[in-house]
């Protein structure tokens, strides 16, 4: 009889045998997004109602501000996952990520200018830059390929799961001390410590060195990493198509908001949000194990387009609550999925660049994204600005459906 055992995380395929590690990442997550959104949800009525811009002036302050924060982003997504191949552990970019961002959010209680919320939202956008491709690598490491989906379906549930107790807090906060948002900000700050002690008990498996170069003599000071294959690029060249349609989520906040949701309701709305979100990533990981993912990704860039035109032609406050409620669905599908095609096109050896690579294309076309939307809603109004965030989505739907994609067979 064979002596040899099996690895934990292979052990038992059922959504309660998911190793420690992933576990783990999912509380971090579902803490740091519990302070994120206590203070996201709030930011469109702090410009107006604290910081006195008006409706034009906070639209286009909203696309630049989130506009240059997450190019921020994928820039050093990039960079980070690159160095996450390279680095002996990739911890250390994740703790590094999450230490910077959780320093930087009470300091928005301080905000007198917008000038000096641009400033912070870009340095909180760059801990997230910093941690994202490594974690992620991370989680594809530590689970069997056959279970990938269901891993990073359950992280992005935990991570929506911390965005429902947020605005949960945020809410109970203004009712306890109405219009004090520089006091939410403050709090904000507890979740985010807390997560890093979460992180510290993060054990990360040892990564297997590739096959030494023939030169034996010659020190090894790097890791090597494998190019990424073509169909990897292909698919991030559409990602990047349909990031140039979808904007920063504070314009739908801003609609909202015309369309008669109360300020004070913006974290509940949010909440909604959240909770579709949180109900659905798990499933569709699981499910996305079983299909094939690009048709779970393009149908929910498709019900992305029908949530945008919905937007643009609302005309009730209850139309805000269902659309938003329809948007999570769209979270729901796409966000492991995509994370799990990534890494089944990647190499094990440049799974983290590969990472860095996704995040990159998905938030280049961040800036140009929601500086489009900005004008266009100066210019011509919201139902033309979120008409285009859907035509741009239907036509990245249609062009990943026909990609000459080669996905590996799946165990």
């Amino acid at each position: 009889m064979s002596t040899t055992s099996t690895p934990p995380e292979t052990r038992r395929p059922s959504v309660l045998r998911l190793p420690a590690t992933v576990v783990r990442l999912g509380v971090v997550s579902l803490m740091n997004d519990a302070s994120s959104e206590m203070i996201f949800p709030l930011l469109p009525v702090f410009l107006r109602s604290t910081l006195g811009l008006s409706e034009s002036a906070a639209a286009l302050a909203l696309g630049w501000m989130e506009g240059l924060a997450e190019s921020a982003n994928s820039l050093l997504r990039l960079a980070a996952g690159w160095l996450g191949d390279r680095l002996p552990r990739r911890k250390p970019l994740v703790l590094g990520g999450y230490a910077l961002a959780s320093a930087t959010r009470p300091l928005i209680a301080l905000v007198t200018a917008p000038w000096q919320l641009v400033v912070l939202r870009f340095v909180d956008r760059v801990g997230k830059g910093v941690r994202g491709a490594p974690r992620d690598a991370l989680i594809a490491d530590s689970v069997d390929p056959a279970r990938r989906g269901l891993a990073f379906g359950f992280h992005r549930s935990m991570d929506h799961l911390g965005a429902i107790v947020g605005p949960g807090l945020a809410w109970l906060l203004l009712l306890l001390a109405p219009g004090r948002y520089r006091l939410v900000f403050a709090l904000a700050a507890v979740p985010a410590i807390g997560s890093l002690f979460v992180l510290a008990g993060v054990r990360e498996r040892e990564r297997p060195r590739p096959s030494p170069p023939e030169e034996e003599g010659m020190a090894q000071t790097k890791r090597p990493s494998a190019p990424l294959p073509r169909s990897l690029w292909l698919l991030l060249g559409i990602l990047f198509l349909f990031t140039l349609g979808n904007a920063s989520d504070a314009f739908l906040l801003l609609r909202a908001r015309e369309l008669g949701v109360p300020a004070a309701a913006l974290p509940l709305i949010w909440m909604v949000l959240h909770i579709v979100k949180s109900a659905g990533s798990t499933p569709a990981g699981w499910l996305s194990d079983r299909i094939p993912r690009r048709r779970l990704i393009a149908a929910g860039w498709g019900v992305y387009a029908v949530t945008y035109a919905g937007f643009a032609w609302a005309g009730a406050a209850w139309h805000a609550w269902a659309l938003f409620a329809l948007y999570g669905v769209y979270f729901g599908l796409v966000e492991g999925t995509e994370k799990a095609m990534v890494a089944d096109l990647a190499p094990a050896a440049a799974r983290s660049t590969a990472f860095g690579a996704y995040n990159f294309a998905v938030g280049l076309g961040a800036l140009p994204a929601s500086l489009v939307s900005g004008y266009l809603w100066k210019w011509f109004g919201a139902p033309i600005a979120l008409g285009f965030g859907a035509g741009v989505a239907l036509l990245a739907a249609v062009l990943l459906l026909v990609a000459p994609l080669r996905t590996p067979a799946r165990p």
